[in-house]
């Protein structure tokens, strides 16, 4: 999980301010690194490791000039993470390409050890991000394709040759020197990826994000999601060429709704608030089929927070904020690994003792990974003086390794992984336990979608949507973690 916005104005304009408030906006999809690229006659790029408040200062400002640019918020699924790591990448010869993306290239470390080394003029990798490769094949073609000019036909034929290569879920943004600004895809639409606008005294333009509220922070309108497969094209004087180079069904992750994007960012026509409160609902319903009644719900903030308002609606039951969260301290899923996701929860969450006390509760979470802060607040939630613990899991258990670049690479990591229900209580400590059906969960956000529609949910059935997942990138992937992980 990363993300990224990327803008294209009138020329003689600056971008900047825009990225950068587009990146503060999706800072939830990274805190590991920030950069940012632009362009006015030549690229200008700021990247480093930390948080956008971190990288960025006023004395950049004014060196970033340029009415295109290219922003990145990241945290490591492959890579260990270091400076060199740190996207946007960009090409200065022959063609000037600057690119950066969301998701993961599944065939990365054969990329690495077996095509690079055989194709000229790509040569080794330099770095262990796998944007790069994506980067390689894509400039590659470019240069191949280059004509005196490059149009949409040219920028098709790159995504194509991507596709074919590159294997995985990643949706891409990018700009190429004097020429426009291109995004494209994944042939399963996996990744997220949308189009705004905004009409200016200049003129019109136009930014491509991760999530709507980038667009709508920024004061772009939105246009529409990219579809499955498409690459988008906007040439130089801001004209709109759209090719669909794919033609695969349409898989966004669903775990999108459950806990990655903000509940204020509308996904492929889905509002994720909406999402989260009907899935609280279903929950509700299973809920009540235990006969266990409880004196509060209380949310695991934020992402939480709806769907345990709308279960505390249906069971007639009071709505609490029972945990107080320091928002200086971040998310504990992306960190990168376990002795810092445990060290912060506690700093992250702060009970109020007068709301568990001789009370049973029910602690609601968008999904439970690795155990460790369900653990962590179950165990707090006692200490508090709780009669009963409930806690309960908007999402289903979740079982497998996610190569599409979701932190959930390695099987080991999973809590429920070949473990009962409960045997997975024990462990966390809580008095029951309740997960949310995967068949609710899809009909619930199907529903809110107003149609028939399908999901990647490979975290919950291990039914991978590419059809090329073998274990051998499961294993390449895991090894990268392991490593990613040690090396914190």
């Amino acid at each position: 999980m990363c993300g990224f916005i990327s803008i294209m104005g009138p020329e003689g304009t600056d971008v900047i301010q825009d990225v950068l408030d587009g990146l503060v906006s999706i800072q939830h999809r990274g805190q590991d690194a920030a950069g940012v690229v632009t362009f006015s006659d030549k690229f200008q790029a700021k990247k480093g490791l930390g948080l956008v408040r971190e990288v960025f200062a006023d004395k950049h400002m004014g060196r970033l000039r340029g009415h295109m640019g290219v922003g990145h918020v990241r945290y490591p699924t492959v890579g260990l993470g270091d400076g060199l790591d740190v996207q946007p990448f960009w090409l200065e010869y022959p063609v000037g390409i600057a690119m950066a993306h969301n998701g993961n290239v599944t065939n990365f470390h054969e990329l690495k050890r077996d095509y690079f080394p055989r194709v000229a003029p790509l040569g080794r990798l330099a770095s262990s991000c796998d944007l790069e490769a994506v980067l390689y094949v894509f400039a590659a073609q470019i240069m191949a394709k280059q004509k005196g000019g490059i149009d949409a036909d040219d920028v098709a034929s790159a995504v194509s040759e991507v596709f074919k290569t590159v294997k995985g879920a990643y949706s891409v943004v990018g700009m190429i020197a004097g020429a426009g600004m291109f995004a494209f895809r994944d042939p399963f639409g996996i990744k997220p990826i949308i189009l705004g606008k905004k009409d200016g005294p200049d003129g019109v333009s136009y930014a491509v994000a991760s999530e709507s509220v980038v667009l709508d922070v920024a004061g772009y309108e939105k246009v529409r999601d990219l579809a499955a497969g498409e690459a988008l094209w906007i040439d130089k004087d801001r004209n709109l060429h759209s090719r669909q180079v794919a033609n695969q069904p349409h898989r966004p992750c669903i775990f999108e709704y459950i806990y990655f994007a903000r509940p204020d960012a509308d996904i492929d026509d889905i509002s994720v608030y909406q999402a989260r409160m009907q899935l609280g609902r279903a929950l509700a319903i299973r809920w009540r089929e235990t006969g266990l009644e409880v004196d509060a719900v209380i949310p695991v903030p934020e992402s939480a927070c709806p769907a345990a308002q709308a279960m505390a609606e249906e069971l007639d039951v009071p709505y609490r904020e029972a945990f107080v969260k320091n928002r200086y301290v971040g998310r504990t899923f992306i960190m990168p690994n376990d002795k810092e996701r445990q060290a912060s929860v506690r700093r992250k969450l702060n009970p109020i003792r007068s709301e568990f006390e001789g009370k049973s509760v029910l602690i609601l979470d968008d999904s439970i990974v690795r155990g460790n802060t369900s653990r962590q607040i179950v165990k707090i939630a006692h200490q508090m003086g709780a009669k009963k613990v409930y806690l309960a899991s908007y999402s289903p258990a979740l079982l497998y390794p996610c190569p599409y670049g979701v932190d959930m690479a390695t099987k080991r990591e999973f809590v429920a992984r070949d473990r009962s229900i409960e045997e997975v209580r024990k462990e966390i400590g809580c008095d029951y336990l309740l997960y949310q059906k995967v068949e609710d969960m899809v009909d619930t956000l199907t529903a809110v979608g107003g149609g028939e529609r399908e999901f990647c949910k490979a975290c919950f059935t291990g039914d991978y949507p590419t059809g090329d997942i073998t274990e051998r990138m499961l294993a390449d992937i895991e090894e990268d973690r392991i490593a990613a992980s040690c090396s914190s």
